[in-house]
């Protein structure tokens, strides 16, 4: 008498297993150091190292989730977002880090959501982030969140604003955690010209720079290195030097010099086919009426001016173009752009963490998920000032 062998129940158990294996593999960020790129910098780094190595603070930064809430499809709920909120997990045991940072557009459609809607991807919002939801975390607004230039209203922005902590009534912020200092900005209302948005925004950066001004003058007195004379506040004014102040948090880049900054190319070109169309419309949809092509994805050059000069901020971070970006401006700031953490904008989403030394230096890492999607495509990625996202591993 033969003996047949159970495949079925083999079979069934491989299956399983693969599935299981996968869904941990797919799961796992692979994070990368991203050197910087501004020799001046790094031998200031290597010396803060030498002489104060502790960290200080660990911060993972995402951006452009771009969630649906009610109007989630089937697939994007057990699927993609599913797998999301599987990496968010992962991320918070494996990188331990101190605090989140959303670097807005945080829904695909929340400048035309009811507010019924908007709970629901408040509700989606909070589902996915999973364990940090128990973690200091901020949320910068995007545009997509309130809208763009020809539909920018204050009550509309308030209404988003007081959704996330620490947002006042004009999407602004300032907050420090174990002695970093952030700020972040409504940069639809700076992107936007001419509006009472914009005025108290800028009331918010004036703040800020007093307050920076106060600091410093405070510490230089206790260290009796500061006297009082008949131009001493002339003097006062240039206390906080560039790369001394807050963190800076914005939704749009900073104005970058030509030639100077990231090649941007195409936000989509990483996306499955059968998405395109729908990450078109959306960029369609932003609404920036009577502004130049290339102020859609940056901040203009007079308020990037500005900015740098009020405060002098210790590095930027930033988001929208979708793609990695590491970018050192003319006086010496960097810049990084975080990229889109979604599958619904590109098939390797990925995200930022940043380590803050108490010596006052940054160490950034790139992370990034595995490929979810292929869509035949062997277009590399450019990341503007670091190369090769393959320089080492944190």
């Amino acid at each position: 008498m033969v003996l047949l062998f159970p495949w079925k129940p083999l079979l069934s158990l491989l299956l399983f297993l693969s599935l299981f294996f996968y869904e941990h593999w797919i799961s796992i960020p692979s994070c990368n150091i991203v050197p910087n790129t501004d020799l001046n910098q790094q031998e200031h780094d290597v010396v803060e190292e030498e002489n104060d190595n502790d960290e200080v603070l660990k911060v993972m930064l995402v951006a452009n989730l771009l969630l649906l809430g009610s109007d989630t499809s089937f697939f994007n709920l057990y699927f993609r977002d599913y797998y999301m909120s599987k990496v968010f997990k992962k991320s918070f045991y494996s990188l331990k880090p101190d605090m989140l940072l959303v670097m807005g557009d945080v829904s695909a459609r929340g400048s035309t959501l009811t507010r019924g809607k908007w709970v629901s991807v408040l509700h989606q919002f909070h589902g996915m982030i999973g364990p940090f939801i128990e973690l200091p975390f901020h949320v910068v607004l995007g545009d997509m969140d309130v809208g763009g230039c020809s539909g920018l209203d204050s009550n509309s922005v308030y209404w988003v604003a007081r959704s996330f902590p620490g947002l006042d009534s004009s999407g602004c912020g300032a907050f420090d955690i174990d002695n970093v200092s952030f700020v972040s900005l409504n940069a639809v209302a700076l992107l936007c010209g001419n509006n009472k948005l914009r005025f108290s925004v800028e009331k918010a950066v004036e703040m800020e720079r007093i307050d920076s001004w106060m600091d410093s003058e405070k510490e230089m007195s206790d260290y009796g290195e500061f006297t009082k004379t008949s131009d001493s506040f002339g003097r006062r004014k240039d206390l906080v030097t560039s790369g001394l102040g807050p963190v800076l948090l914005l939704h749009f880049p900073l104005h970058q010099a030509e030639n100077g900054g990231c090649k941007e190319g195409n936000i989509v070109r990483k996306a499955p086919m059968p998405l395109r169309q729908g990450l078109n419309a959306l960029e369609s949809s932003r609404g920036y009426t009577g502004a130049p092509y290339e102020l859609w994805h940056t901040i203009p050059p007079n308020a990037t001016q500005y900015i740098f000069q009020a405060l002098k901020p210790r590095i930027v971070f930033s988001a929208h173009t979708h793609e990695f970006c590491d970018h050192t401006h003319s006086d010496g700031t960097r810049e990084i752009t975080v990229p889109a953490m979604t599958w619904k904008a590109r098939d390797d989403p990925g995200f930022v963490f940043a380590t803050f030394r108490s010596g006052g230096n940054t160490a950034v890492s790139f992370c990034k998920k595995r490929t979810f999607f292929y869509d035949g495509s062997d277009e590399s990625h450019e990341y503007g000032g670091c190369g090769s996202d393959d320089e080492g591993h944190e």
